[in-house]
């Protein structure tokens, strides 16, 4: 059965597509966008009156703190200190009105890796550090092994937050679990506690040490990175916030990846950037959850290997699991 299934809301009414045109610009709610967002190259820049006197003058367009783009003089820009503790605080109560969900489609997935390598350089981790990875899979002996990419599923009752003692992790309003490395006291509870092997230790000093040094703290970007504390993936909260998909859906080459909006019913694929609802894309093509018998509630669904795109071809030193 094809994935691409375009649900038959899109064929019947010219009202229905553009409900689908609707949501496909789910991204661009000016909710996703706040006052300490630096787009293009812009800085912020309130508060001031446009003056014709100075309309020869070279000019600069910059993003204002209530999100509209204007041009100012460029001798004019003052530099803004970025405010730790609002990056703190947007980060811990999420963007409003949302509830984040990603869907896998295994059929899809060659070991391409370039979602690893996208998310190991946004978050500078080490080519040996991941938070998220492909495994090798295989139900029996009897059939075809397959790649299955494994981030951290985002639970709705995370165990991780349940156990936490200093309220380093938790989980926001719009479905996203994160981190703050600045109260994590490196306990490993959380580790020990998530089902899906799904956390990252820091055992030594963080690749960028120095040249993220003196660098405010983004919660939702975890960096800088501090030795002896937990990182993992963070739905690329940051690129949310930007209006913009995670890394490692922009980045894979495949359509492996759908990420969306649970409130609004969709799901944009990253590669052909089609919009998609997302119970239906479920229920055609039986998607599933990680082990759901465990109550934890993940926000990742799966769609099974089904008439694969590609033929599984073995690793050098796979990761393998059997189910």
């Amino acid at each position: 059965m094809s994935h691409n299934s375009n649900s038959a809301g899109h064929q019947h009414s010219n009202r229905d597509e553009d409900n689908v045109n609707s949501r496909r610009a789910f991204f661009k709610n000016a909710g996703l966008f706040s006052a300490v967002t630096v787009a293009g190259g812009a800085a912020i820049y309130s508060g001031y009156k446009y003056e014709e006197s100075k309309a020869g003058h070279d000019m600069v367009k910059v993003l204002t703190s209530d999100n509209r783009i204007v041009e100012v003089p460029r001798d004019e820009i003052k530099d803004v200190k970025v405010d730790a503790d609002q990056l703190r605080k947007q980060g811990r109560e999420g963007l409003k009105g949302h509830r984040f969900v990603m869907v896998i489609d295994l059929a899809k997935c060659r070991n391409a890796r370039k979602c690893i390598t996208a998310c190991q350089g946004a978050h500078h981790l080490r080519p040996y550090e991941y938070h998220i990875n492909t495994l090798v899979m295989q139900e029996s002996e009897h059939t075809a092994p397959y790649f299955m990419p494994k981030p951290c599923q985002h639970c709705d009752n995370p165990p991780c937050v349940a156990v936490c003692p200093v309220d380093a992790t938790f989980k926001r309003q719009d479905g996203i679990v994160l981190i703050d490395n600045e109260r994590c006291i490196g306990c490993r509870f959380c580790i020990a506690a998530c089902p899906y092997s799904a956390r990252l230790f820091h055992w030594e000093e963080p690749l960028m040490a120095e040249s993220d040094k003196g660098k405010p703290y983004n919660i939702e970007l975890n960096v800088p990175q501090r030795k002896g504390t937990i990182s993992k993936c963070l739905f690329s909260s940051d690129r949310l916030r930007e209006g913009k998909l995670p890394y490692c859906v922009s980045a894979c080459p495949n359509g492996v990846y759908y990420f969306g909006d649970e409130n609004q019913d969709a799901v944009t694929n990253g590669t052909t950037k089609e919009t998609f609802r997302l119970s239906e894309l479920l229920k055609v093509n039986a998607g599933y959850q990680l082990m759901p018998e465990l109550g934890t509630k993940p926000r990742v669904y799966y769609l099974p290997p089904k008439n694969r795109l590609f033929e599984f071809k073995e690793e050098k030193n796979p990761v393998q699991e059997t189910t």
